[in-house]
């Protein structure tokens, strides 16, 4: 199935963090906290002013993100899990 997000909303993948710490340390699935890094996998147009102009989106397909603890809205499709979120959501571009 094809998604495409509407205006200024962005479809984010996870990206699932290591499974061990620096020192080592086996980190057990209950104590994992979800991970505020994802990938891009569709964007939506753009914001539009009052004016009716748009506004381009900063982000694209493929750029690695960072975002808020609580961002987003979680979607299964396809089988997979992903977040929607609006663009203003992500913190920033990992280069």
């Amino acid at each position: 199935m094809a998604f495409t997000p509407l205006h200024d909303r962005v479809l984010v993948r996870r990206i699932e963090s290591d499974e061990k710490t620096k020192g080592g340390l086996i980190i057990p699935d209950n104590a994992k906290e979800k991970p505020a890094e994802g990938s891009v996998v569709a964007c939506g147009e753009g914001a539009r002013k009052d004016s009716g102009e748009l506004i381009a989106m900063s982000v694209k397909e493929g750029d690695r993100v960072l975002f808020g603890k609580w961002s987003g809205t979680e979607v299964t499709i396809d089988g997979e899990e992903l977040l929607i979120m609006k663009e203003s959501d992500i913190l920033g571009v990992l280069a």
